[in-house]
């Protein structure tokens, strides 16, 4: 599997927007590729998120995903979520995975 995954700082009075925005995200995704989305806020920071996303494969993420940034919908909501993001860390870091193993016992 390939997975994304971000990390970033959203306003503690932005979360419910947030998660509305996110939860609109998943479904424009949604119509153009397979994902699982997980995401998770630091007990130690509370403004601070990561997103992990999983998709089948690099090769499907990467023909798909010109098709969903293309998506006005996604432009409009990257702008709303741009705004939900702590002004003084505004940065939002990317990194890639290859998932190896999973051993899920939930």
């Amino acid at each position: 599997m390939y997975v994304k995954i971000y990390i970033y700082h959203i306003k503690i009075d932005k979360i419910e927007e947030y998660l509305s925005i996110q939860e609109k995200a998943g479904g424009i995704y949604g119509r153009y590729i397979d994902s699982q989305t997980t995401y998770l806020r630091s007990s130690e920071d509370r403004t601070k998120w990561m997103e992990i996303t999983k998709y089948r494969s690099e090769e499907e993420y990467n023909k798909r995903i010109e098709l969903i940034n293309n998506d006005k919908e996604i432009k409009d909501l990257f702008k709303s979520f741009q705004s939900v993001l702590l002004e003084s860390k505004s940065e939002i870091i990317e990194e890639n995975f290859t998932e190896l193993m999973n051993n899920s016992t939930l």
